[in-house]
């Protein structure tokens, strides 16, 4: 992979804009910006918005327009680089929102494919060339997740986004070994950015350029650390990533596999285990979100697992 030229630098670890939402299911706006002002002082690479974790899918119009204005404000101002998501089901109203997006000059736009009908290849094609029209010249990150109506393969997704010359990387799940070596064999120009919890082993084999990390709603700070080590000690970054996947079995996935959490009450849950910052395990109605007291709990077991996350 390394012999491909990719089509964009953008890499590392990437932290999500998590909404802190208030009992009466607003946004509260002035924790959002202490949010930013937190992720910014972590140093972390970027910070990215309107992700599954971001609630893209439950705000309004004008809550997605005063979100950017706050993120892209407050990171510009402080040098952080930044990626939108501009992300929703419905093609025209993400249309709109990708072309709000560009009125921030991001370093990248997140889209997915529309999700109502799953699109055949032609019609992703076809949604990618209107959307990097609208993008007017500001690069595309396709997300790809794995509750995607469609879930493409390495050929696929190479079939997809190649003939698309401004989608520059993806967010996406990795897998098995096959999977692994798919990647190298399709997707070589692209940044791919994988499962925050799997990257030391993604930059192990070659792919991984970054991660839009749940480790980094852990810890932000913690996850930039484990990060720049895998570019100077990958054996003691894979030491952690076992850890931290065998953190994530035993106490995160089990509120998803057995009690049908979302992914963004898992992140948020991951959030108030590690107590950084305002955000609260607290999802917008209808959705269900894991009491506060299960994060207490899990506090010192992450750091006694992980200290490695946790260290200032």
């Amino acid at each position: 992979m390394s012999m491909t030229t990719r089509r964009h630098p953008i890499a590392g670890n990437w932290a999500s804009l998590l909404l802190p939402i208030a009992e009466d299911d607003s946004i509260d706006f002035e924790k959002l910006g202490e949010e930013i002002d937190m992720l910014i002082a972590a140093k972390v690479d970027g910070i990215y918005s309107n992700g599954t974790a971001g609630e893209f899918h439950n705000q309004t119009g004008m809550e997605y327009e005063r979100i950017q204005d706050v993120l892209a404000s407050r990171c510009r101002a402080a040098g952080m680089a930044f990626v939108i998501g501009a992300c929703q089901p419905d093609p025209i109203i993400m249309l709109d929102r990708l072309r709000r997006a560009t009125a921030h000059k991001p370093l990248a736009i997140q889209v997915i494919l529309p999700d109502w009908w799953p699109l055949t290849n032609l019609e992703a094609v076809d949604f990618l060339h209107r959307a990097s029209e609208a993008a007017d010249g500001i690069p595309l990150v396709l997300y790809n997740p794995p509750h995607a109506k469609r879930v493409l393969a390495p050929a696929e997704l190479s079939d997809v986004c190649g003939p698309c010359p401004s989608v520059v990387g993806m967010k996406i799940a990795d897998g098995d070994e096959a999977w692994y070596a798919q990647a190298r064999a399709h997707l070589g120009e692209f940044s791919l950015f994988i499962p925050g919890h799997h990257l030391a082993t993604g930059i192990k084999r070659g792919v991984a350029a970054g991660a839009f990390s749940n480790v980094a709603c852990l810890s932000p700070h913690g996850a930039q650390a484990w990060t720049e080590l895998m570019h100077t000690d990958l054996g003691a970054a894979l030491d952690i990533e076992k850890r931290i996947c065998a953190f994530m079995d035993a106490h995160i996935v089990p509120f998803r596999r057995d009690h049908g959490y979302s992914n963004a009450a898992l992140d948020k849950l991951l959030a108030a285990i590690g107590n950084w910052g305002p955000v609260t395990t607290r999802l917008r109605w209808p959705y269900r979100f894991i009491d506060e007291q299960e994060a207490a709990n899990l506090r010192d077991r992450a750091r006694m697992m992980i200290p490695e996350l946790f260290v200032r």
